[in-house]
């Protein structure tokens, strides 16, 4: 069962908003609802007990027990989930780390390029560097005002609204800076290594 202290409601003390331009991308439709698409059960993660560990190629390598991770100043972005199943939800309000403050605080490294995201029950996924420093991506811990729920991802989860979602990995337990690119979970399971929405990128080229 996942525990929730008082700090879980801290509150941020900025708002982002995405860029409105084109919403919606090719091939998807919209709907009002977030559908749970989860690969085997969520993890029960106990808040006491959790951890984040941000390590790889970093000058100040990281490990954050809840407390302090709620220590660090939160933002609120404004951004889009589009999932790689052709639905997308435009009105969403994320609440959490953005990725580019954390980048801040641990200090990459010239040759980081890519960042692997580690997950309770062994899931991973990667992303260039880049992509995560777009100033909307973070590693959220409220949706619309509310804590995630376990099948959303709770008690952290990243948001990358540039990418398909499979990309916002849920549960997330490690943020490694690679210098390598190194495909996860899905990506060498027939997933795009990329997956941006706006040029349809669902599957290996092979086999589209």
């Amino acid at each position: 069962m996942i525990r929730t202290p008082n700090l879980f409601f801290k509150k941020a003390n900025n708002i982002k908003k995405a860029p409105v331009t084109e919403l919606v991308p090719p091939g998807q439709f919209v709907t009002e609802r977030f559908p749970v698409l989860t690969y085997g059960a969520p993890p029960n993660i106990d808040l006491e007990k959790w951890t984040l560990r941000v390590f790889g190629a970093i000058h100040i390598e990281m490990e954050l027990n809840w407390n302090q991770f709620a220590e660090i100043p939160w933002s609120v972005v404004e951004a889009p989930f589009h999932c790689v199943t052709q639905w997308s939800k435009l009105q969403n309000t994320w609440e959490g780390l953005l990725f580019t403050h954390l980048a801040n605080l641990v200090q990459p490294k010239s040759e980081a390029k890519f960042v692997i995201i580690h997950c309770y029950g062994g899931y991973t996924t990667n992303l260039s560097l880049g992509t995560l420093l777009d100033n909307q991506s973070l590693l959220a811990h409220k949706h619309d005002g509310h804590p995630l729920d376990r099948d959303h991802g709770g008690p952290l989860r990243l948001v990358a609204p540039a990418k398909y979602g499979w990309k916002s990995a849920k549960w997330i337990s490690g943020v490694e800076f690679s210098a390598e690119d190194r495909p996860g979970f899905w990506e060498v399971r027939g997933y795009h290594n990329e997956g941006d929405p706006w040029k349809e990128q669902r599957f290996w080229p092979e086999l589209t």
